[in-house]
């Protein structure tokens, strides 16, 4: 399947993969809306990701994001999820429903060096959890809601936003 066939793209994977900042690089590329689930969150809410985790928990946060998703119903957008977006079978059902789902998979020492802010980054993690424990969690959801899985590790931005449209079914 070409990402063509569908009219969204949605772009999965973890904090510091560069979900938003591809995404409007993307969007661009392929005359598409973009959208970032996790500033809908912000917006419906009125609050930060941390405000949310720190005064409701980081369960709140996994069930707020599964509604925002629950209730998109978007055409012919670049669609920016949180990391934690793939918790939610139902909510990457109604993804699939009208998009093509990409994987933006970035290996752990990388993304250990992009995010310096991992405590108060607004993460849908347990308190205890490191960041190495949330990527061994979350790869394997990652990699079973992708329709393509594109390795990040030695692209930029635009390099990566070419594979994606350049994808079909599977590793790219």
């Amino acid at each position: 399947m070409r990402i063509h066939d569908k009219s969204n793209i949605i772009l999965i994977g973890m904090p510091g993969s560069g979900k938003s900042t591809v995404g409007i690089i993307l969007a661009k590329l392929t005359s598409r809306d973009f959208v970032d689930t996790d500033l809908l969150i912000q917006i419906a809410q009125g609050r930060s990701l941390q405000d949310i985790v720190d005064q409701s928990g980081y369960m709140a946060l996994r069930e707020i994001e599964e509604n925002i998703l629950l209730s998109l119903n978007y055409r012919n957008y670049v669609i920016a999820t949180g990391g934690s977006a793939a918790y939610s079978h139902a909510a990457m059902l109604n993804l699939k429903k009208n998009g093509t789902i990409i994987f933006l998979n970035v290996d752990l020492p990388i993304l250990e060096s992009r995010i310096y802010n991992f405590s108060t980054r607004g993460l849908a993690k347990r308190p205890e959890q490191s960041l190495a424990d949330l990527f061994k969690e979350r790869y394997e959801l990652y990699t079973t809601y992708a329709d393509v899985i594109v390795d990040c590790n030695r692209l930029n931005q635009e390099e990566v936003c070419e594979r994606i449209i350049n994808g079909t079914k599977g590793s790219v």
